[in-house]
């Protein structure tokens, strides 16, 4: 019979077993286990001084065993190379814990959890250790909350926009998220809000695109949403989603050069559009807040596009938007 571990329970048996004067191998017999296990727990866990000295106590026998389990040497899976290979995807990618985690397991390596991951980067931020010293930075890499702006911030960027169709006209296939074609629409500001950069977002596979803007005013943001969908193509894009910011009041003409129907958000509703909220805080992990995006290249940009894209997403199970459009339409669309 294998050797195994005893359990809490078990060893509460064994303590009432020897009080009613049962010998190892009848508690063997009924614990199912090996005469040897018994053997083997009672040589080390009998009280060896003081008032338990010869006895069997298994609350005393189940923290001894827990001690031993604790201070018991470990193998160590998580190696300095993984190491290094999880801080270039944190660095560089800024892929989350369980998206490393996931990679290791494509890629046919043996690594470890992302529970692991994350006490491993929290470590090397509280500990001067040697060997965590070239990890102590990972933790900022981790995504956290954002706060939401006050809206009084946004105040003046408001306004009435003419021939404005509420979102809860649009159709209820755009909730659903089951057809090519449905985009959210967004900017992400600067430091300061003197910079911009606008977004574009496909709901059903978070395909996303990012275009520098020179000028905020609303020809400027027509002009280049006009020019993005001129590269990509007109003809599978079916509705447009923005937020009720001045800067989207070209909305009319975007509809009528590219037959899309548009849509606004109620006002001061970002889960309206929370699918361009969610890639801009994905963008976020690149540029934080307070970036000056005026010195942002034009590289750069394309780089953290191509980025997030190729990004593993879990709801696609572990596929990334790249991917996803490709399955559903046979030609690259994010050029």
């Amino acid at each position: 019979m294998k050797y195994k571990q005893l359990s809490r329970e078990q060893r509460y048996q064994i303590g009432a077993l020897l009080e009613a004067g049962n010998n190892k191998s009848k508690i063997a017999d009924i614990l199912g286990v090996h005469k040897s296990t018994i053997g083997r727990e009672l040589k080390r866990n009998i009280g060896k001084r003081g008032q338990h000295a010869g006895k069997y106590q298994p609350r005393l026998a189940q923290g001894k065993t827990e001690k031993r389990h604790r201070s018991k040497h470990k193998s160590v899976k998580l190696t300095e190379e993984l190491k290094d290979q999880a801080a270039g995807w944190l660095r560089k990618e800024r892929w989350s814990p369980e998206l490393i985690a996931v990679e290791w397991k494509v890629l046919g390596i043996e690594g470890v959890s992302l529970e692991c991951i994350y006490q491993w980067i929290w470590e090397c931020k509280k500990s001067n250790r040697k060997e965590n010293l070239p990890y102590k930075d990972l933790y900022r890499y981790l995504r956290h909350g954002r706060r939401r702006s006050k809206r009084g911030n946004h105040k003046n960027s408001r306004g009435t926009i003419k021939d404005r169709v509420s979102i809860e006209e649009r159709p209820d296939v755009v909730e659903s998220r089951e057809r090519l074609g449905d985009v959210e629409v967004d900017l992400m500001m600067g430091k300061d809000h003197k910079s911009a950069l606008l977004v574009m977002t496909e709901r059903s596979t978070l395909t996303t695109t990012m275009d520098f803007l020179e000028s905020k005013d609303s020809k400027s943001v027509q002009e280049k949403i006009n020019g993005r969908i001129s590269r990509i193509g007109s003809s599978w894009i079916k509705t447009m989603t923005f937020d009720n910011g001045k800067e989207f009041a070209g909305h009319g003409e975007i509809a009528r050069t590219h037959n899309v129907k548009t849509y606004f958000t109620r006002p001061y509703t970002s889960q309206d559009k929370g699918t361009v909220e969610n890639r801009i805080g994905l963008i976020r992990r690149f540029l934080p807040k307070k970036t000056d995006l005026n010195l942002i290249s034009e590289y750069r940009i394309r780089e953290i596009e191509r980025l997030i894209n190729n990004r593993r997403v879990r709801k696609f199970g572990y596929i990334s938007p790249i991917e996803k459009l490709k399955s559903t339409w046979p030609v690259a669309l994010i050029t």
